[in-house]
Formats: C-alpha cells, structure tokens, sequence
C-alpha cells in the first residue's frame, strides 16, 4: 500500500508536470505565435521546477521504501505505517513548493530588456535567468549551489545509499532464484530513476544547454 500511496503521488506530479508545458507549445504550433506573457513565463518557471522537484523527492522517497521493504520486511508494516507515508509526502511537497518559491522570488527581482527570446520551447529557469539585464550573482548561486547540493547531494545521495544497501543485501542471498526474484521487485522504480537522471544531465550538461540568443 505504501508504494501504491507514492505511485498515486508520483503520477499526479508528472501529469501536472507535462500540463505545464505540453498545451502551451500546442498552442504555439496550432497559432504559429510564440508569445508568452512575462506573468506567464514566471507561472510556468515556477510550476515547472515544483514539479521537477517533487518528482525528485518522491523518487527518493520511494527508494527508502524499497530498501525497508527488502531489507526489513518483517518490520515493513510498522516501520512504514500511513502516518510516515503522509509525512514523507508532505515534507516533499513543502520542500518543493519553497524552494520553487524561492527561484521565482529571484527571478522576480531581475530586470529584463523589452523584448526578448528564449532558445527553448518552455521558460526554463536558466534560460530565463541568462536573459536579464542586471546582475544574476545570487540566482546562479542559488540554483548552481543551494539546489544542486540539495537535490544532488541529498535526493540522489539517499537513492544511491538505499540502493547500496540493497545491494549488499541481495548478495547475501544464496540462491539466484531468490536474488533475481529481489532484484525485479527494484527493476521498475530503479528504470524511473535511471530515466529521470540521466535525461535530466543530458539536457544540462550537453554544450547547448548554457546558449541563449537575445
């Protein structure tokens, strides 16, 4: 049940995440007009990254259960009763909702020339910020040390640690048929995760990442 708690939370970020851009580009393809409003892109700057966010806690979050539910399952039950699994939900929605918060209240204090472009098909934080006519010192550091570490160092530390665990636990296992049998229980959640990373430094670490035309 709490896996099935998660995965109901997982699904509604990820719709509202592809809602968040998917009928704006429609829209620009259907009208031929690439307009946004600056309300607009401040809008979507911020629901884009809560939901990005939320998806990379929720992640993590799953992975303790995981790791709880492999490597302590006679204690499952009461160690992930209905009461944490709230918690957990909650405190990734709040930490979410800040930290966006925190990146549009940024953004919100920069100055932007009159008509500009963004060499993206969504306002992109970095882009967005990339295109302001004053000074973006703390927004750079907020989003290259402040969210990194915390979404680098923290979610993808605590996924990366459950699943060192499983591991080392899997390994115990004497028979193959019992390893593999543990192993497709991880196969799902471990694809997502694989997916989410992996495409998400693809796109900020490819060479045309940092370009922004004006």
């Amino acid at each position: 049940m709490p896996m099935y708690f998660f995965l109901s939370n997982l699904s509604f970020a990820d719709i509202c995440f592809t809602s968040i851009t998917v009928p704006k580009m429609l829209v620009n393809i259907q009208t031929q007009s690439k307009v946004i409003t600056y309300t607009g892109c401040i809008t979507q700057v911020f629901f884009f990254n809560l939901f990005v966010m939320l998806d990379d806690f929720l992640l993590t979050v799953m992975a303790y259960d995981q790791y709880v539910g492999l490597c302590h399952p006679l204690h499952y039950t009461n160690i992930m009763h209905f009461g944490l699994c709230v918690f957990l939900v909650l405190v990734s929605w709040t930490l979410s909702v800040l930290i966006s918060l925190l990146h549009s209240l940024l953004v919100l204090q920069l100055s932007f020339c009159t008509h500009v472009e963004i060499s993206h098909f969504f306002c992109e934080l970095n882009q967005v910020v990339h295109l302001a006519c004053s000074d973006t010192f703390l927004n750079d550091m907020v989003t290259t040390y402040f969210a990194s570490v915390l979404l680098g160092g923290g979610s993808l530390t605590g996924i990366l640690y459950s699943y060192c665990k499983i591991a080392s636990f899997i390994c115990t296992i004497s028979s193959a048929q019992g390893k593999y049998k543990a192993f497709s229980t991880c196969i799902s959640h471990l694809s997502v995760v694989s997916l989410f990373y992996c495409t998400g430094l693809g796109v900020y670490l490819s060479p045309g990442a940092t370009h922004s035309s004006l």
